[in-house]
């Protein structure tokens, strides 16, 4: 898996501030951008905390993210306040090889992975075959496997990426979308820390948000995204 940010806001966290300062103040829009490049992260910190989100909308980031499985993909584009843009599996042909993900469950058993194998090159060959008799590449796809990788880039607002973060970090999430999620915070942290300071899985500000169906790991979850980054 590789995860890339690719681009964002120029300074999110001043064109943010200044959305913020524009809805209590009559300031002209260059006193406030003069003023949110200074004095910002106490006032920051005080409208998140007053839960005044919608002014982190105003800040975008583009991630680039390849290696990840159509399984993990189609849990990706459920989040549907993003943009996004996939490799066709219509018009790109896989004929040279696919490649494909092996979960780490089924790598740990020799068998088990020996047959897993097997059966991804059983599907290669007979996608292969499809091609060679002039099947169209957007019928030959139907047997390729939720396993097979895809590219795809992604772009979301800050409200969007806190909100991501807080439902896939949390280690209830499937563990591709979970990694995926973490590196795309590890990646947002540093251009926007203060946006970014208390982003992740929903525990980290209150009780589990999975009821009877938590972790049991609250702590260490906290403990871990305490330092995260």
């Amino acid at each position: 898996m590789h995860v890339e940010l690719l681009i964002h806001t120029p300074d999110p966290e001043q064109v943010v501030a200044a959305a913020a300062r524009l809805c209590y103040s009559n300031s002209s829009i260059d006193d406030l951008m003069v003023k949110s490049r200074t004095d910002r992260q106490e006032f920051l910190e005080k409208i998140l905390s007053l839960g005044h989100h919608s002014v982190l909308e105003h800040a975008g980031f583009s991630f680039g993210v390849e290696g990840i499985s159509r399984a993990c993909s189609h849990q990706l584009v459920r989040h549907r306040l993003a943009s996004y843009s996939q490799q066709s599996q219509r018009y790109v042909s896989h004929k040279t090889r696919f490649s494909a993900v092996t979960p780490e469950s089924i790598a740990v058993r020799p068998e088990l992975n020996r047959r897993y194998q097997r059966l991804l090159d059983d599907i290669h060959q007979f996608y292969g075959e499809m091609l060679d008799a002039d099947i169209p590449a957007e019928d030959a796809r139907f047997v390729l496997p939720n396993a097979a990788t895809t590219k795809i880039i992604v772009t979301m607002n800050g409200r969007e990426l806190r909100h991501f973060f807080a439902l896939r970090c949390c280690r209830r999430a499937q563990w591709e979308i979970q990694e995926m999620a973490k590196r795309m915070l590890m990646l947002v942290k540093p251009v926007a820390p203060t946006l970014f300071a208390k982003a992740g899985p929903g525990c980290l500000s209150g009780p589990c948000p999975e009821g009877k169906m938590t972790c049991g790991q609250i702590t260490t979850v906290r403990e871990e995204f305490a330092t995260f980054g």
